[in-house]
């Protein structure tokens, strides 16, 4: 699934067709903002069209520590929560657009492009009057939990997303959404059952954490590199001191001294990955460190080419994937070093 295709018709049913999911219809905007407050959090809610007049509509599911909500106005909104404080959002637009302010970032929402809102973030959000979304609320103790125990440790700081997901061309996240939104379509009772539940709660919770770039994304690649077996270690290092070389499969099982079988197993069961994926990673990143760097007057097509990407379509859609950003907006300096 990608941006530019339309979007499936279970997608724009998702949690309309189960009346028990509605949490209210209003058109008065006091009652949609108090509505919406029972379910996230108490807000500033100021309609923008003449008369004030919404046609607003809320529906969730709760998932645990996780609900799945879709929430459109029907009207034109600004919206001024300050700080979620005590739980994580992501919002992914079915249709309109969304404009989010986060501290000092900026997330042009709509098509494709998603917001992942930050706890502790100063908030503002400006809602178009065709906007409605898909939205997963997280409770912040949850995930930070869960990101604690991957990594054997508390954590030190708040656990800190980037702010924009390109949802439906991230095939990990867009998968996850159909799953969850087609079982509960297809199996209404789903999330009363106290063995499902808690899976799709920690399901989201866990896929969020190694989709999405945050502050601790580098601490759980190494948190893993100590499990890994030793031919899986020496892969690794010689896939980061050789990234620029034309490496096969082939090579690098020669490199590991097992055979190829083994060596996939290895990269499988440990890094969840193919070897040829963990190279196609380390490439991206040294393109990343060099638009950084702003080194030289080299072009973008240029460096990734140095780094064996020689289709500028899928390098662009996997670097975007990878850091939440085009190559072009980390020349520009947008964006930040991987942590």
């Amino acid at each position: 699934m990608t941006t530019h295709e339309p979007l499936p018709d279970w997608l724009k049913r998702a949690l309309m067709e189960d009346h028990r999911r509605l949490v209210f219809r209003s058109t008065a905007a006091e009652e949609a903002q108090q509505s919406v407050a029972s379910v996230f959090k108490p807000h500033r809610l100021e309609p923008l069209s003449r008369g004030g007049q919404l046609a607003a509509r809320l529906h969730s599911v709760t998932l645990g520590r996780v609900s799945y909500n879709r929430l459109a106005y029907g009207g034109a909104v600004r919206i001024d929560p300050e700080r979620l404080e005590g739980f994580y959002l992501i919002q992914m637009p079915l249709q309109g657009l969304a404009r989010i302010d986060s501290d000092d970032e900026r997330v042009a929402s709509g098509a494709g492009l998603a917001s992942v809102l930050n706890p502790t973030a100063r908030l503002r959000m400006h809602w178009s009057d065709d906007c409605d979304q898909l939205m997963l609320r997280i409770e912040r103790d949850a995930l930070e939990q869960a990101c604690g125990q991957f990594l054997g440790r508390p954590l030190r700081r708040p656990l800190s997303f980037h702010p924009a997901l390109r949802w439906r061309d991230t095939p990990s996240w867009f998968n996850l959404i159909a799953y969850v939104t087609r079982l509960l379509g297809e199996s209404p009772e789903a999330d009363r059952d106290p063995l499902i539940a808690p899976q799709l709660e920690q399901l989201i919770i866990h896929t969020l954490l190694t989709t999405q770039p945050h502050n601790y994304s580098e601490a759980l690649r190494q948190g893993d590199k100590r499990l890994a077996p030793r031919h899986v270690k020496r892969v690794e290092e010689y896939i980061e001191a050789h990234a620029q070389e034309p490496l096969t499969p082939a090579q690098l099982a020669t490199v590991a001294g097992v055979s190829l079988r083994t060596l996939y197993a290895g990269f499988h069961d440990f890094r969840h990955q193919s070897p040829m994926e963990t190279l196609r990673q380390v490439r991206l990143r040294r393109v990343r460190q060099a638009l950084l760097a702003e080194q030289g007057s080299a072009s973008i097509t240029d460096i990734a080419m140095s780094w064996g990407f020689t289709h500028m379509g899928r390098f662009s859609l996997a670097y975007r994937q990878a850091f939440g950003e085009s190559p072009s907006e980390t020349r520009r300096g947008k964006g930040q070093d991987t942590p």
